[in-house]
């Protein structure tokens, strides 16, 4: 989300002296996008952020995919994978492809070190449980709902206050709001459905000064390597600019509803590079009086629908539950289940919730994904037996 903020001390102008109160410099970073033609922040430290004491390769974190013999819809239960593992590494990896990759993570212990994603933005949204987003930039407060957009090269560390679980879309590149959303000086339109309002930042900027050991495990193409520092990582005293980690409520996301039923573009939150993001919310159906409310079936020829079901009761599918996850493959039609059309004729409103990942590029499934697999989603929309 590209506006200006600043937080702590910074100095008037840049690429000038700012003094310490001890007589000694402080280190500027200039921390940018696209080379120096992206979105950027400058951050004032305590310490050069290239004093790095020692660096070596932490683990090899490649995704193990399968190949599948089949062209077929498929349903993953996440709530059935286990709890576990700390908010980075406890990270369970179900779908990706070279642009994208999703997982879910409920994490049961705490980060002992600080983490960097060198290869894109990511997108960690809660479905459970409070806690903060700590970085360089500040702390954020997260709470059930919140989508929280990290930039690629933050230095964050999730800190839960009560058992979270979250769903993660890591990307190869960039995450913002949609085009059509924004004028062309990237301010959100009049009927965008969320605005600058709905976005938190980081509330406060805590300036650590501590010696001692610190690790930073940054992540590189598939491989996590660990930095060690002599000083905190939070040393930041002061930024401005427009590159920051934010958050935005799926419960802000204000629907856009018509006449007759709305493609699922309406719904759009987040844009990356070859995938979006979208947020079905509560909402009215429509209002022409002889409206079919479930969505018609469709065939995604060009991408594939990958749908996380966070609350309520979906309108177009039976057997999915909290924490369902359905690939839904570019090539072959989908659409409401048995019955769920007829049911959908005549009601005014819906109280789901729930998450899309559409990609544009075809996914790939993890052999994670295969143990929390429903095998009789496929045939669930066939008629039922007599």
């Amino acid at each position: 989300m590209a506006f200006y903020h600043r937080m702590g001390e910074i100095p008037n102008k840049r690429h000038t002296t700012f003094y310490k109160p001890n007589g000694e410099l402080y280190r500027e970073q200039v921390m940018g996008t696209k080379g120096f033609s992206g979105i950027q922040s400058i951050l004032y430290h305590h310490n050069p952020p290239t004093q790095v004491r020692e660096a070596r390769k932490y683990a090899d974190v490649s995704l193990e995919y399968v190949d599948q013999e089949d062209l077929k819809h498929q349903h993953f239960k996440s709530f059935d994978s286990q709890l576990g593992g700390d908010p980075i590494f406890g990270r369970k990896y179900l779908l990706g492809n070279s642009d994208v990759v999703l997982g879910v993570c409920a994490p049961t212990e705490s980060m002992d070190y600080f983490y960097r994603n060198a290869d894109g933005d990511e997108v960690v949204f809660v479905h459970e449980g409070t806690g903060e987003l700590q970085s360089i930039f500040g702390t954020l407060t997260y709470q059930p709902g919140d989508y929280l957009v990290i930039p690629i090269g933050t230095t964050y560390r999730i800190v839960p206050a009560e058992q979270s679980r979250f769903l993660v879309i890591e990307s190869q590149n960039e995450i913002v709001p949609p085009k059509r959303y924004r004028n062309e000086h990237g301010q959100l339109l009049e009927h965008s459905p969320f605005c600058e309002r709905d976005i938190r930042l980081p509330e406060r900027l805590e300036t650590h000064v501590e010696k001692g050991n610190y690790e930073v495990r940054v992540k590189r193409q598939s491989t996590v390597y660990s930095y060690f520092f002599d000083f905190h990582p939070f040393d930041v005293v002061g930024w401005d600019g427009y590159l920051y980690p934010y958050a935005l409520s799926i419960h802000d996301f204000e629907p856009i509803t018509g006449r007759v039923h709305q493609p699922p573009p309406v719904h759009q939150t987040f844009a990356g590079q070859n995938f979006v993001i979208c947020s079905f919310v509560p909402r009215m159906y429509d209002y022409h009086p002889q409206a079919i409310p479930a969505p018609y079936y469709h065939s995604n020829v060009e991408s594939d629908e990958v749908l996380y079901y966070v609350a309520g009761n979906f309108m177009s599918r039976k057997g999915v539950y909290e924490g369902s996850i359905t690939l839904h493959p570019m090539g072959i039609p989908h659409g409401p289940h048995p019955g769920k059309i007829e049911a959908s004729i005549g009601k005014k409103e819906t109280k789901e919730l729930a998450v899309m990942l559409d990609t544009f590029q075809p996914l790939k499934v993890t052999r994670q994904a295969l143990a929390i697999e429903d095998p009789d989603y496929m045939t669930s929309w066939m008629p039922p037996r007599e």
